[in-house]
Protein backbone atom coordinates (compact mmCIF):
# COMPACT_ATOMS: atom_id res chain seq x y z
CA UNK A 1 0.00 0.00 0.00
CA UNK A 2 0.61 3.34 -0.78
CA UNK A 3 1.74 6.23 2.03
CA UNK A 4 1.72 10.01 0.98
CA UNK A 5 3.99 12.32 2.79
CA UNK A 6 3.55 15.58 3.85
CA UNK A 7 6.28 18.31 4.71
CA UNK A 8 3.98 21.49 5.38
CA UNK A 9 6.81 23.11 7.68
CA UNK A 10 6.09 25.21 10.77
CA UNK A 11 2.47 26.44 10.45
CA UNK A 12 -0.15 28.13 12.61
CA UNK A 13 -2.12 26.23 15.18
CA UNK A 14 -5.07 26.72 13.51
CA UNK A 15 -4.02 26.09 10.66
CA UNK A 16 -2.27 22.94 11.53
CA UNK A 17 -5.42 21.32 13.04
CA UNK A 18 -7.35 22.77 9.92
CA UNK A 19 -5.04 20.62 7.65
CA UNK A 20 -5.68 17.64 9.77
CA UNK A 21 -9.35 17.38 9.36
CA UNK A 22 -9.31 18.08 6.25
CA UNK A 23 -6.70 15.41 6.03
CA UNK A 24 -8.87 12.94 7.64
CA UNK A 25 -12.18 14.03 5.53
CA UNK A 26 -10.27 13.16 1.73
CA UNK A 27 -8.68 9.95 3.60
CA UNK A 28 -12.05 8.89 4.71
CA UNK A 29 -13.71 9.41 1.32
CA UNK A 30 -11.37 7.59 -0.32
CA UNK A 31 -10.03 10.48 -2.53
CA UNK A 32 -6.06 10.97 -0.60
CA UNK A 33 -4.38 7.79 0.08
CA UNK A 34 -3.43 6.93 3.84
CA UNK A 35 -1.31 10.26 4.81
CA UNK A 36 2.12 10.73 7.03
CA UNK A 37 2.30 14.56 7.37
CA UNK A 38 5.54 15.81 9.36
CA UNK A 39 5.33 19.60 10.93
CA UNK A 40 6.36 22.25 12.90
CA UNK A 41 4.71 25.36 14.81
CA UNK A 42 5.02 29.26 14.04
CA UNK A 43 4.33 31.00 16.50
CA UNK A 44 4.97 28.55 19.05
CA UNK A 45 1.49 27.46 20.79
CA UNK A 46 -0.59 25.61 23.02
CA UNK A 47 -3.24 23.18 22.01
CA UNK A 48 -5.62 21.67 24.62
CA UNK A 49 -7.60 18.37 24.32
CA UNK A 50 -10.73 17.89 23.13
CA UNK A 51 -12.61 17.51 26.30
CA UNK A 52 -10.51 20.48 28.03
CA UNK A 53 -11.73 23.76 29.26
CA UNK A 54 -9.24 26.76 27.64
CA UNK A 55 -9.68 28.71 30.55
CA UNK A 56 -8.90 26.17 33.12
CA UNK A 57 -5.65 24.86 31.10
CA UNK A 58 -3.87 28.09 29.71
CA UNK A 59 -2.84 31.44 30.96
CA UNK A 60 -4.24 33.26 28.28
CA UNK A 61 -2.77 36.69 29.60
CA UNK A 62 0.77 34.80 29.26
CA UNK A 63 0.09 33.59 25.86
CA UNK A 64 -0.77 37.13 24.77
CA UNK A 65 2.41 38.17 26.30
CA UNK A 66 4.55 35.98 24.37
CA UNK A 67 2.76 35.71 20.87
CA UNK A 68 1.95 32.18 21.56
CA UNK A 69 -1.20 30.74 20.29
CA UNK A 70 -3.99 28.25 21.17
CA UNK A 71 -6.25 25.77 19.62
CA UNK A 72 -8.63 22.99 20.47
CA UNK A 73 -7.63 19.50 19.20
CA UNK A 74 -9.86 17.03 17.63
CA UNK A 75 -8.20 14.44 20.15
CA UNK A 76 -8.47 13.89 23.82
CA UNK A 77 -5.38 14.47 26.35
CA UNK A 78 -4.02 17.15 28.08
CA UNK A 79 -2.88 20.85 27.48
CA UNK A 80 0.74 20.56 25.13
CA UNK A 81 3.04 23.21 25.02
CA UNK A 82 3.95 22.76 21.22
CA UNK A 83 7.60 25.08 20.82
CA UNK A 84 11.14 23.39 19.58
CA UNK A 85 9.56 20.35 18.86
CA UNK A 86 8.31 17.73 15.60
CA UNK A 87 4.66 17.02 15.14
CA UNK A 88 3.60 13.73 12.96
CA UNK A 89 -0.06 13.26 11.99
CA UNK A 90 -0.84 10.17 10.82
CA UNK A 91 -4.19 9.28 8.78
CA UNK A 92 -4.49 5.58 8.45
CA UNK A 93 -8.22 3.90 7.18
CA UNK A 94 -9.25 1.38 9.68
CA UNK A 95 -10.39 -0.96 7.09
CA UNK A 96 -6.80 -1.16 5.24
CA UNK A 97 -5.84 -3.21 8.26
CA UNK A 98 -2.05 -1.35 8.89
CA UNK A 99 -2.39 -1.24 12.61
CA UNK A 100 -4.38 -3.58 15.25
CA UNK A 101 -8.11 -2.62 15.68
CA UNK A 102 -6.95 -2.48 19.81
CA UNK A 103 -5.95 1.39 20.44
CA UNK A 104 -3.60 0.06 23.19
CA UNK A 105 -1.80 -2.26 20.08
CA UNK A 106 -2.82 0.57 17.93
CA UNK A 107 -0.21 2.74 19.64
CA UNK A 108 2.48 0.78 20.15
CA UNK A 109 2.35 0.28 16.13
CA UNK A 110 2.32 3.61 15.04
CA UNK A 111 4.69 5.01 18.28
CA UNK A 112 7.18 2.16 16.14
CA UNK A 113 7.59 4.65 13.79
CA UNK A 114 8.75 7.45 16.26
CA UNK A 115 11.24 4.81 18.13
CA UNK A 116 13.14 3.70 15.15
CA UNK A 117 12.97 7.31 13.96
CA UNK A 118 14.87 7.79 17.24
CA UNK A 119 17.19 5.47 17.22
CA UNK A 120 18.84 6.37 14.07
CA UNK A 121 20.04 8.90 16.81
CA UNK A 122 21.76 6.14 18.80
CA UNK A 123 18.54 6.35 21.22
CA UNK A 124 16.99 3.59 22.95
CA UNK A 125 13.45 4.07 23.49
CA UNK A 126 10.37 2.46 24.22
CA UNK A 127 6.46 2.54 24.08
CA UNK A 128 4.88 3.46 27.71
CA UNK A 129 1.10 2.97 27.91
CA UNK A 130 -0.95 4.24 26.86
CA UNK A 131 0.48 7.18 25.07
CA UNK A 132 4.04 8.36 25.55
CA UNK A 133 7.34 7.42 23.86
CA UNK A 134 10.28 7.49 26.39
CA UNK A 135 14.09 7.41 25.80
CA UNK A 136 17.19 5.67 27.77
CA UNK A 137 19.34 8.23 30.34
CA UNK A 138 21.69 6.04 32.14
CA UNK A 139 19.71 4.00 34.24
CA UNK A 140 15.78 5.79 33.56
CA UNK A 141 13.73 6.57 31.07
CA UNK A 142 12.30 10.06 30.20
CA UNK A 143 10.00 10.98 28.40
CA UNK A 144 10.53 12.67 24.60
CA UNK A 145 6.97 12.08 22.99
CA UNK A 146 2.97 12.36 24.05
CA UNK A 147 0.60 10.67 22.06
CA UNK A 148 -2.56 11.21 21.04
CA UNK A 149 -5.29 9.71 18.59
CA UNK A 150 -9.01 10.01 17.64
CA UNK A 151 -11.16 7.79 15.02
CA UNK A 152 -13.49 9.16 12.74
CA UNK A 153 -15.36 8.19 10.01
CA UNK A 154 -13.15 5.08 9.26
CA UNK A 155 -10.11 6.60 9.70
CA UNK A 156 -7.41 6.53 12.92
CA UNK A 157 -6.18 9.86 12.84
CA UNK A 158 -3.19 10.14 15.44
CA UNK A 159 -0.86 12.69 16.07
CA UNK A 160 2.22 13.24 18.69
CA UNK A 161 4.87 15.79 19.56
CA UNK A 162 9.09 14.96 19.26
CA UNK A 163 10.70 17.27 21.33
CA UNK A 164 13.64 18.35 20.35
CA UNK A 165 14.34 21.39 22.80
CA UNK A 166 12.35 21.39 26.65
CA UNK A 167 11.73 24.95 27.77
CA UNK A 168 9.83 23.73 31.01
CA UNK A 169 10.20 27.09 32.88
CA UNK A 170 8.27 28.54 29.74
CA UNK A 171 5.79 26.48 29.79
CA UNK A 172 4.58 26.33 33.19
CA UNK A 173 4.29 30.04 32.67
CA UNK A 174 2.05 29.45 30.47
CA UNK A 175 -0.11 26.01 30.88
CA UNK A 176 -2.11 26.17 34.87
CA UNK A 177 -1.75 23.89 37.37
CA UNK A 178 -3.88 23.10 39.98
CA UNK A 179 -2.44 24.33 43.15
CA UNK A 180 0.40 27.24 43.03
CA UNK A 181 1.69 25.59 46.11
CA UNK A 182 2.32 22.57 44.03
CA UNK A 183 3.81 24.32 40.82
CA UNK A 184 8.02 24.22 41.83
CA UNK A 185 7.50 20.28 42.51
CA UNK A 186 5.67 20.13 39.41
CA UNK A 187 8.42 21.87 37.71
CA UNK A 188 11.29 19.83 39.16
CA UNK A 189 9.88 16.66 37.94
CA UNK A 190 8.90 17.78 34.54
CA UNK A 191 12.76 18.70 34.50
CA UNK A 192 13.81 15.15 35.71
CA UNK A 193 10.98 13.25 33.73
CA UNK A 194 11.30 14.70 30.53
CA UNK A 195 13.91 14.98 27.83
CA UNK A 196 14.53 17.15 24.34
CA UNK A 197 15.59 15.09 21.35
CA UNK A 198 19.40 17.40 21.01
CA UNK A 199 20.10 16.69 25.26
CA UNK A 200 19.31 13.06 24.67
CA UNK A 201 22.01 12.81 21.81
CA UNK A 202 23.89 15.17 23.41
CA UNK A 203 24.46 17.39 20.26
CA UNK A 204 22.53 20.14 18.32
CA UNK A 205 19.59 18.31 16.04
CA UNK A 206 18.20 20.80 13.38
CA UNK A 207 14.49 20.43 12.58
CA UNK A 208 14.95 19.13 8.99
CA UNK A 209 17.52 16.15 10.56
CA UNK A 210 15.08 15.38 13.20
CA UNK A 211 12.56 14.93 10.53
CA UNK A 212 14.16 12.59 8.05
CA UNK A 213 15.21 10.58 10.22
CA UNK A 214 11.39 9.98 11.64
CA UNK A 215 10.53 8.82 7.84
CA UNK A 216 12.59 6.81 8.05
CA UNK A 217 11.41 5.13 10.80
CA UNK A 218 7.99 5.35 9.92
CA UNK A 219 9.45 3.50 6.35
CA UNK A 220 10.89 1.27 8.65
CA UNK A 221 7.72 0.13 11.01
CA UNK A 222 5.72 0.30 7.99
CA UNK A 223 8.18 -1.72 5.60
CA UNK A 224 5.33 -3.35 3.68
CA UNK A 225 4.38 0.18 2.70
CA UNK A 226 5.69 2.56 0.25
CA UNK A 227 6.09 6.54 1.11
CA UNK A 228 5.80 8.84 -1.60
CA UNK A 229 6.64 12.53 -1.17
CA UNK A 230 3.08 14.39 -2.12
CA UNK A 231 1.19 17.61 -1.64
CA UNK A 232 -2.30 18.66 -0.12
CA UNK A 233 -5.02 18.33 -2.99
CA UNK A 234 -7.14 21.62 -4.06
CA UNK A 235 -9.64 20.28 -2.08
CA UNK A 236 -7.83 19.72 0.89
CA UNK A 237 -6.51 22.81 0.81
CA UNK A 238 -9.86 24.33 0.61
CA UNK A 239 -11.44 22.88 3.09
CA UNK A 240 -8.36 23.71 5.12
CA UNK A 241 -9.10 27.27 4.64
CA UNK A 242 -12.58 26.74 5.81
CA UNK A 243 -11.84 24.77 8.54
CA UNK A 244 -9.22 27.31 9.68
CA UNK A 245 -11.67 29.81 9.36
CA UNK A 246 -14.55 29.13 10.26
CA UNK A 247 -13.77 26.58 12.90
CA UNK A 248 -10.26 26.40 14.55
CA UNK A 249 -9.75 30.40 15.02
CA UNK A 250 -13.34 30.81 16.40
CA UNK A 251 -14.01 31.03 20.43
CA UNK A 252 -17.25 28.30 19.59
CA UNK A 253 -15.05 26.17 19.12
CA UNK A 254 -11.81 26.50 21.45
CA UNK A 255 -13.82 27.81 24.34
CA UNK A 256 -16.81 25.67 23.97
CA UNK A 257 -15.96 24.22 27.44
Amino acid sequence: MKFRFLQTGKLAAAENMAIDEAVLENVASGESAPTLRLYGWSPAAVSIGYFQSLEEEIDLMACKRYGIDFVRRQTGGGAVFHDQEITYSIHIPEAAALVPSGILESYAKICGGIIKGLAKFGLDAKFVPLNDIAVKRGEIFKKISGNAQTRKKGVILQHGTILLKVDVDKMFEILKVPSEKLKGKMIENVKQGVVGLNNAAGREISFDEALDALKSGFEEEFSNCTFEMGALGKNEKSLAQKLKKEKYIADTWNKQR
